[in-house]
């Protein structure tokens, strides 16, 4: 991916993994649009750096999400990459007494697998009329190897690896390029909303967030499909090994 000279639109941009791709694109001269359903986050995003757009978005409405996409391609039709973070995490106990709330159950599953999906439907018309253009889908290191504690998340997750990798073949023969930004245990509100704890095994520590941006830009900048990051490389390479690759190529040929 050229990581310079772009013009970028990316869901989830008011905080965390979102807002730091966000400044770092910023910062190497990309034209950069937050969305998000907070205001007041994207308010401060744009203050702190001079220049960015933001849009509120709730990408668990469809009807929402339509209109936004129209809304950003016609103010800024130049758009040329789409970075699809938004995402929800939350602690799920199947084995308990009760059952999960089916509240918070769908809003993962609406949030994490119908957003990222909606998103790239929404945008993909114009993206496949741009002369070179990138799609980023942000899934997990957990996508490969699940965490039970957050068993919604971590499918979720695996259906957004799925559908990216099947995005991708569909698009092979377009000017879009599409990358799976494949973080690791990350330091965000995400993950301390969730309220887990890791052992050190999977990770236990959380990378800093300043860290990831920094290495996630160079796997960037140098990524046709995967862009792993830290223990999310060990995680993608013990399932989406050369075996994989080869069983998917058959099964598209």
């Amino acid at each position: 991916m050229n990581i310079r000279g772009n013009t970028i639109f990316i869901t989830g941009g008011g905080s965390g993994i979102g807002r730091g791709l966000a400044e770092a694109f910023h910062k190497l001269g990309n034209k950069v649009i937050v969305a998000g359903r907070r205001q007041k986050l994207l308010d401060g995003v744009c203050a702190a750096n001079a220049g960015m757009s933001s849009y509120v978005l709730d990408v668990t409405n469809p009807d929402d999400l339509r209109a936004v996409a129209q809304r950003v391609i016609s103010d800024f039709p130049e758009l040329n990459c789409i970075v699809a973070n938004a995402g929800v995490q939350r602690v799920h106990n199947f084995a308990g007494d009760r059952a999960p709330d089916d509240e918070a159950l769908a809003e993962e599953i609406q949030t994490n697998l119908l957003g990222v999906i909606r998103v790239c439907a929404a945008f993909l018309p114009h993206l496949r009329n741009q002369p070179q253009s990138t799609l980023i889908n942000v899934s997990s290191g957990l996508a490969f190897v699940p965490m039970a504690i957050i068993p919604v998340y971590c499918a979720t997750k695996a259906a957004v690896h799925s559908f990216t990798v099947s995005l991708r073949h569909q698009l092979r023969n377009s000017p879009v390029s599409v990358i799976e930004l494949i973080p690791p245990y990350v330091a965000t509100d995400l993950n301390r909303a969730a309220g887990q704890s890791r052992p050190a095994t999977s990770g236990g520590s959380p990378m800093p967030l300043d860290q990831f941006i920094a290495e996630a830009m160079k796997e960037l900048s140098t990524a046709t499909e995967e862009a792993a990051i830290g223990f999310a490389k060990m995680t993608l390479a013990a399932s989406w090994s050369e075996t994989a690759r080869t069983i998917f190529s058959k099964l598209n040929s």
